[in-house]
């Protein structure tokens, strides 16, 4: 898992995982044994607990998040691998293709590249008056360089500058924020990464702190305080991943089950950090949306 042990997130997806494999006849200590291992977002764990699993000798590995899954298949290509918050894996190299995978890893995508153009007209709706805008990105990953290419893109149809933030630790995040913020009408997005995920209470404090408005990929982080988010939803993939892994136990390829793209985008606002901005949401918005916060 990316995400840190006591992280609420990270509980809710391995729970979902659990659930799933329940309702599939699959219980943790009678008839299956789960290994589990939380990196925190920091890469050097990645690696250091994929290679503990690996030599367990696991018979399947559930990985959740693409830095997790490229270190697993530097070290094997022979155990199965079922992935989830993975944005592009045939760029990665994890799979061939989405429909035949052709190795030893299939799973659930994150994220469609091409929606990274809706937060920034998300952000535009919420708050018109800004111009300028921080993408927050993790350089190490390929969601940061594909998520910023189409917000560039989009970018002149919406009347805004914007700035790509390579963002690697706590302290570059606020040392960035805090530049950015000495000039009015800035806004935030937060593109999608373990890295941020990790890091979300801070930069939901720092947005506050300079006033920034600002957009994010998953609705945990307006549960958080943020103010508006637009992304997939990242409990459904890992109770899905249950039946991948119930189908491998029970002698099915990776190889041949297709990589499944998400199901359902979640549209989230919370009021109290919009009232907070000064900020007024059009009732339009609100009607669109799957959850608002007050």
């Amino acid at each position: 898992m990316s995400l840190a042990a006591d992280d609420p997130e990270g509980k809710a997806r391995f729970a979902a995982f659990e659930r799933g494999l329940q309702e599939l006849g699959w219980v943790n200590g009678r008839n299956v044994r789960i290994e589990t291992r939380w990196s925190g977002g920091k890469v050097d764990d990645a690696r250091k607990y994929a290679a503990e699993l690996i030599a367990l000798t696991p018979d399947v590995i559930l990985a959740s998040g693409g830095a997790i899954v490229g270190s697993l298949l530097q070290l094997t290509n022979t155990v199965p691998v079922v992935f989830t918050q993975t944005p592009d894996p045939v760029a990665a190299g994890f799979v061939a293709s989405l429909a035949r995978p052709g190795g030893n890893a299939t799973g659930f995508t994150q994220v469609e590249y091409g929606m990274a153009s809706k937060w920034v007209e998300l952000l535009k709706e919420i708050a018109p008056r800004v111009t300028r805008v921080a993408i927050l990105r993790d350089p190490s990953v390929p969601e940061g360089i594909g998520q910023f290419t189409v917000i560039q893109s989009a970018a002149p149809a919406f009347k805004v500058e914007v700035r790509p933030v390579d963002i690697r630790n706590a302290g570059e995040i606020e040392r960035a924020l805090a530049e950015f913020a000495r000039s009015d009408n800035g806004g935030l997005i937060l593109a999608s990464s373990a890295l941020a995920n990790v890091h979300r209470d801070l930069i939901i404090r720092l947005a506050a702190k300079f006033r920034l408005p600002a957009v994010y990929s998953f609705r945990f982080f307006v549960k958080s305080g943020g103010l508006a988010a637009y992304g997939s939803d990242s409990i459904d993939p890992h109770r899905r991943a249950a039946a991948y892994v119930d189908r491998i136990l029970k002698g099915e390829k990776p190889a041949d089950m297709p990589v499944q793209a998400p199901t359902k985008y979640e549209l989230a606002i919370n009021l109290k950090t919009a009232k907070a901005l000064g900020l007024s949401v059009p009732p339009s918005l609100l009607s669109r949306a799957d959850e608002v916060i007050e």
